[in-house]
């Protein structure tokens, strides 16, 4: 089983930065798939990025493309993503994930952290 706990978030004015971690406990997650998703209120969960088992290749969704950077360092059990030039409509709670891909940007998540809350003034 594998435990996943983000950290990080908090309240920033638009145009700030934040560096949200992601730490894995139980159980290595250097055979995973990392990804970073969020919700908003009243939204549906939505991908923000990946990156692969090595850490050298990273995808993201087109909203956060230049502005966010995800990567991991796999002695650690950890993911980050940094984030900057914040929106906000980058508001939202963000989820560490762990899985496998499907197939060319799809993904399948076996495990799921609880959450960290990113708010973004105007």
């Amino acid at each position: 089983q594998v435990q996943l706990v983000e950290s990080g978030g908090g309240l920033v004015q638009a145009g700030g930065s934040l560096r949200l971690s992601c730490t894995a406990y139980g159980r290595t997650v250097s055979s995973y798939i990392m990804g970073w998703f969020r919700q908003a209120p009243g939204k549906e969960r939505e991908f923000v990025a990946a990156i692969n088992r090595n850490g050298i290749n990273a995808h993201y969704v087109d909203s956060v493309e230049g502005r966010f950077t995800i990567s991991r360092d796999n002695a650690k059990n950890t993911v980050y993503l940094q984030m900057n030039s914040l929106k906000p409509e980058d508001t939202a709670v963000y989820y560490c994930g762990a899985g496998q891909s499907t197939g060319q940007f799809t993904y399948v998540i076996d495990y799921w952290g609880q959450g960290t809350q990113v708010t973004v003034s105007s």
